[in-house]
């Protein structure tokens, strides 16, 4: 099991690397808008490639940040139900969803739209509109958002089960996020300070 968790170490270290850099996706989106925006006010003149890099980056952002989300439990749960269970519970339920739904849909999808990419690739398929882009590169993206997804399910998967075996704690925690027990801590130490500074100020009003 060492190894595999030393992979999995590597794979969400990985993740963390293609997470903050892909943010940066975001600032380029919004300066490519905001010149387009003030080109097209002050000469009068714009281009429809400005707008589909925008479009090509913001599947960028949402695509190959997926497996980054997954790294950071940031993806939508529905914990209504499962939520009541015990944690352990919690976690064979998070294997079951790895191993036999998200890893197969990953490889499904990704030999689905391998063929469109490789054939957009050939044909040097081109946008319609005047003065697109080239399409094949953003095709490229799913293709590849969903194998950061599917080696940081892996990841999660072996995380999982060391759990189960004791050998690392809760991979269901959220980064920074505090477990109910510090949370209960915490208040109870603000509440006792909080009750000493009063105690400090009536006594000095005395």
């Amino acid at each position: 099991m060492s190894p595999l968790l030393s992979l999995s170490r590597w794979i969400d270290r990985f993740s963390e690397f293609i997470g903050r850099w892909v943010a940066w996706l975001v600032l380029a989106a919004v300066l490519i808008s905001a010149a387009n925006a003030v080109v097209r006010k002050a000469f009068n003149t714009s281009s429809n490639a400005f707008l589909e890099i925008q479009w090509y980056l913001f599947a960028g952002v949402f695509l190959l940040a997926a497996g980054y989300t997954l790294l950071r439990q940031e993806h939508v749960k529905i914990d209504v139900i499962v939520g009541r269970f015990s944690k352990r519970v919690q976690i064979w339920v998070d294997i079951v969803g790895l191993a036999f739904f998200l890893l197969p849909f990953v490889v499904v999808v990704f030999s689905m739209v391998m063929p469109l990419v490789l054939s957009a690739y050939h044909s040097g398929e081109v946008s319609p509109n005047a003065g697109g882009l080239i399409r094949w590169p953003v095709y490229a993206l799913l293709p590849l958002g969903l194998l950061l997804l599917g080696i940081q399910a892996i990841s999660e998967l072996i995380k999982r089960v060391a759990f189960l075996k004791g050998m690392i704690p809760d991979p269901t925690l959220k980064a920074g996020a505090k477990s109910a027990e510090e949370e209960l801590a915490e208040f109870l130490l603000q509440k006792e300070v909080a009750a000493r500074e009063q105690a400090l100020v009536k006594g000095g009003d005395k």
